[in-house]
């Protein structure tokens, strides 16, 4: 297990070493940053769970030689370069689904505090006072448009809560079938400007990509419906913090509730100043029961790899029971191994 010292996220490997066992070591290596050559436990490692922090880069992965799988412990992949690892043959797995649960329900928290107020009725109370009327105006939500940007696990499931309290929810996905929507009983727009332009909230769940990086600038600010509320549980980068600042400044929001932000955990503190700007530091993901879920998950992917099964949840192309070369394959090209034979030493694990 490979952690990085600057953001340490393991404490202690007890489960994975519980639950891998009978197939492998588990090591817990600490990194500051990998530039140069990796640790020789790196290299010698079968298998690699990797979470958030450093960059899984192409001379990382070059120096991966007796690596079957790289699991990163957690939904986004961002950090690694999955195009580097497909051309090595290395697969890439990751884990979708322990957070779809906990993420939707902060949106939908973040969601409520601001329609609520709630914010403004604690300090009312805190301070002595007991007026219903601290908060000023909170309208109704029932009716109120809640726009949905991607569509995927969290996304739906965010749609779902959404739509029990009595909004109206639509979203924009360009790579959703279409007919999803009549599946959930909501509503689709084909374009990120007619969502923004249309919603009363404006609630982002994509995955940081190339196309979606800064996807809410200063553009995108100067469309979005005037009083709209904008909540990011996703990735800080889809929104350009100045651009959002100065959205704050014109009255151009009506609120923002972010657990994540585009330079965390810097923030500029201007954001502070801004009641109706709440800000969490990237716990959307966290329960005790969802980290658990997480590196069960992890190992139980390991596992299937080094018993000689088809690896699970691979992002980066598609792969058979096989150990990659030495040297790179091209074209994903592969070479039989009897992965039920070997013997395999270490498990690593990074936080990356």
């Amino acid at each position: 297990m490979l952690d990085d010292v600057e953001s340490p996220f393991w404490t202690d490997t007890q489960l994975e070493v519980e639950a891998l066992k009978d197939a492998s070591d588990v090591v817990l290596v600490s990194l500051e940053t990998m530039s140069g050559s990796a640790p020789e436990i790196l290299k010698q490692s079968d298998a690699i769970i990797v979470s958030h922090a450093p960059k899984v880069e192409a001379k990382l992965l070059d120096q991966l030689k007796n690596a079957r799988v790289i699991v990163r412990n957690g939904v986004g992949v961002d950090n690694v370069d999955l195009e580097a690892a497909r051309r090595l043959a290395l697969p890439v797995c990751h884990v979708p689904d322990y957070v779809t649960e906990e993420v939707a329900d902060h949106a939908l928290m973040l969601t409520l505090c601001l329609e609520r107020k709630l914010d403004m009725i604690l300090k009312e109370v805190r301070q002595g006072g007991w007026s219903w009327q601290a908060a000023g105006e909170i309208g109704r939500l029932r009716g109120l448009r809640f726009g949905i940007v991607g569509c995927g696990r969290i996304g739906t499931a965010t749609a779902l809560r959404a739509k029990a309290f009595g909004y109206r929810v639509q979203f924009f996905d360009p790579y959703v079938s279409s007919g999803y929507e009549k599946a959930l009983g909501i509503d689709r727009v084909r374009s990120l400007e007619q969502l923004l332009d249309s919603s009363d909230v404006i609630s982002l769940h994509t995955p940081l990509t190339p196309e979606t990086v800064g996807m809410l600038d200063s553009r995108a600010f100067s469309i979005i419906k005037r009083g709209a509320l904008l909540i990011n549980t996703a990735r800080g980068a889809l929104v350009k913090e100045g651009a959002l600042l100065q959205a704050l400044r014109g009255g151009i929001l009506g609120g923002v509730g972010m657990d994540v932000l585009e330079r965390e955990p810097k923030l500029d503190p201007d954001l502070l100043q801004f009641p109706n700007c709440l800000i969490t530091p990237h716990t959307a993901f966290y329960s005790s029961s969802a980290l658990r879920e997480m590196r069960t998950t992890s190992c139980q992917i390991v596992q299937r790899v080094l018993g000689g099964e088809l690896p699970i949840n691979v992002v980066n192309g598609t792969f058979g029971p096989r150990q990659r070369s030495s040297t790179p394959l091209g074209s994903c090209q592969m070479q039989e191994d009897n992965l039920l034979e070997r013997d395999s030493r270490n498990i690593v694990m990074q936080d990356l």
